[in-house]
């Protein structure tokens, strides 16, 4: 958990993956960890070099009933290590374990729309962008987008679950 932690802390901090503005404590993290995997829910970590370089997880989308068959991702990568595809063994993990357990829904929701690697990660797994919430964060002294893009897992919605 603490490689977890510095690479989340640093995105906080640094970008805009994340629309926190404070790192949460490692405890924090460490719930949300226990929060996604008591559900059964997937949650990754990738080595490069002997070293945590990333981690993934899927959650529920929204808490309402209806949207049971729906996750979303996060993914986030060490800044040292992105680029050589760490980010892409962990959506692909993620996506095939989610298939597996039986969903049919994969959201991303993208912090700022200039995030064309993000964006192309996901579009290189077959998701779609369907909108684009306009203005809907304030970090960094300026306004942000959220990307919503959307994959369809193991027979979507061509048939009922």
């Amino acid at each position: 958990m603490p490689a977890v932690h510095a690479i989340y802390s640093h995105h906080v901090l640094k970008g805009l993956a994340s629309f926190e503005e404070d790192p949460p404590p490692q405890e924090e993290l460490l719930r949300r960890f226990h929060e996604v995997t008591q559900r059964g829910l997937p949650y990754v970590v990738a080595e490069f070099g002997g070293k945590i370089a990333g981690y993934g997880y899927c959650a529920p989308y929204r808490a309402r009933a209806a949207y049971r068959y729906a996750l979303e991702d996060s993914v986030y990568v060490r800044p040292d290590v992105q680029g050589r595809g760490v980010g892409t063994a962990l959506l692909g993990e993620l996506i095939g374990r989610c298939e597996a357990l039986g969903y049919r829904q994969l959201i991303a929701v993208i912090g700022d729309s200039a995030h064309t690697a993000s964006i192309g990660l996901h579009a290189a797994h077959g998701f779609l962008r369907v909108g684009t919430l306009r203005s809907v964060g304030f970090k960094f002294g300026r306004w942000v987008d959220s990307v919503i893009m959307q994959r369809p897992l193991g027979p979507g919605d061509s048939s009922r679950p």
